[in-house]
């Protein structure tokens, strides 16, 4: 547990990008929600950290540390109480017809068309929002799409556009860098 500030802690679950951690992230933010503590102004789950922010003049800091330390030995364990397990499934149409297609594909070694079936073969964890309203870090990847960030980033990237950055893939909600 650590102190972000004098008004915010931030819990660390893990160290990585993994489903199973994110998952316990989940978990724990849906156990705060429902504690309903008071003071807790806003709860920002991570890859593999929650941070809490309190107003400090209504909420008990090393009271909601102790509570965020209890509650998160408890999540994950085997035969434990699951919150916050399960999710929506939003389905997304996508056009695969952007100038960076065969890009792809010619840097995993597979056909445009086996780019669009691995892309589209699997459901998607949304792990955090982030960089700009909306956008959605999903993950886990096909380990044959992994690709690197782009040495030069592009300065415009069109509302609608499906991105690749190494593990993890994303749709821009609107017009950015």
């Amino acid at each position: 547990m650590h102190p972000l500030g004098e008004c915010a802690w931030t819990a660390v679950l893990g160290e990585r990008v993994d489903p199973l951690v994110h998952a316990e992230v989940v978990e724990l933010a849906a156990r705060l929600e429902l504690a309903a503590l008071p003071g807790v102004r806003e709860i920002v789950p991570g890859y593999a950290t929650l941070t809490v922010f309190f107003d400090p003049a209504t909420a008990n800091a090393e009271a909601l540390r102790g509570w965020l330390m209890d509650a998160g030995r408890e999540v994950g364990r085997p035969g434990g109480r699951e919150v916050g397990r399960s999710g929506t499934t939003i389905r997304i149409p996508v056009r695969y017809d952007g100038p960076d297609l065969d890009f792809v594909a010619a840097r995993t070694g597979l056909t445009r068309s086996e780019v669009i079936e691995r892309h589209t073969a699997r459901d998607y964890r949304v792990y955090l929002l982030g960089f700009a309203p909306g956008f959605a870090y999903l993950g886990d990847l096909d380990p044959r799409l992994i690709l690197p960030r782009r040495a030069e980033p592009r300065t415009r990237v069109p509302a609608g556009s499906v991105a690749i950055a190494g593990a993890q893939t994303a749709v821009y909600p609107l017009g950015t860098p």
